[in-house]
């Protein structure tokens, strides 16, 4: 996909398809809500997204919290718009039983998704194939992978809700395991600002999101053809499934425990040396 270069009048905001950023994003794309500067969306799948900010492209977009540790030089996050929760975490799937996965091959999302970091933590001499997200499924079915044999599958978004509709099984809910290992909710998506934009301007940009989805909840009927377009071959109560389960209170802040959970996860990604330690502050504040 080709972009014009970000015009001063104008901040491009990159998202997903999927339906919880088209739910929570779809006023502010139509000025239904105010905003510092007008925006222009840009869809994309999450690492796409997550690439795309290494080379800092955007000035406001959404990323994987894993992502997000190697760019904090560049981006802070927002407190709202985000995805943490319980619940929400990406599973690991078979087509039969594995009783461990070290050493054996697994098809991820992406090498910077919160969900390859998760695999890692639980399965650190995992071996893994990347791939866009929604060909994880199809490859597992298959078994393998431009030649690889493939073991098992990391799923994300809607994959959750359809994996049973592949043959396949679950065999590891990952954000389980986060939960009762640490006692969090599970961080997976951020949106980020860049830091070299003003900070009234990041902190306005945080209500601004906040204010879409205040909206999205106020008038649910608003975003349904816009989330609907983007959602593909997505049944309407998976649609609807997905936003219930990854648009919560913590998408509208991030709040205490969410700071926690994020510290936490970021603390882990350094002990086993995913990220370095910026020291910097994760999330805007308020001038």
């Amino acid at each position: 996909m080709t972009l014009t270069p970000p015009s001063p009048a104008v901040l491009q905001l990159g998202y997903s398809f999927c339906p919880n950023d088209t739910f929570i994003f779809h006023a502010l794309h139509a000025g239904l809500v105010p905003a510092p500067l007008p925006v222009r969306e840009v869809l994309e799948d999450v690492q796409t997204l997550n690439d795309w900010a290494v080379a800092g492209r955007l000035p406001i977009t959404k990323i994987s919290y894993r992502a997000y540790f190697g760019v904090m030089d560049r981006y802070v996050a927002l407190r709202a718009g985000g995805a943490l929760g319980r619940g929400v975490g990406p599973l690991i799937v078979t087509r039969g039983d594995v009783a461990d996965l070290n050493g054996k091959t697994v098809a991820s999302p992406g090498a910077l998704t919160t969900a390859e970091l998760l695999l890692r933590l639980v399965y650190p001499e995992v071996k893994v194939v990347r791939m866009r997200y929604d060909a994880v499924m199809p490859a597992v079915e298959r078994g393998e992978a431009d030649g690889q044999p493939i073991s098992a599958g990391l799923i994300i978004h809607e994959s959750r809700f359809t994996y049973p509709q592949h043959g396949l099984s679950r065999h590891l809910d990952l954000g389980a395991w986060w939960e009762a290992d640490t006692g969090l909710p599970l961080p997976l998506g951020a949106i980020l600002v860049r830091r070299d934009l003003a900070p009234a301007v990041q902190w306005a940009l945080n209500e601004s999101v906040r204010a879409s989805l205040d909206y999205a909840y106020a008038h649910p009927e608003a975003s349904r053809a816009y989330i609907r377009q983007h959602a593909l071959e997505m049944a309407d109560e998976v649609m609807q499934a997905h936003i219930d389960l990854y648009v919560n209170a913590f998408s509208l802040d991030v709040g205490e425990e969410g700071t926690r959970a994020v510290q936490e996860l970021r603390r882990r990604a350094v002990e086993v040396g995913a990220v370095q330690d910026s020291g910097l502050p994760l999330f805007v504040e308020q001038p």
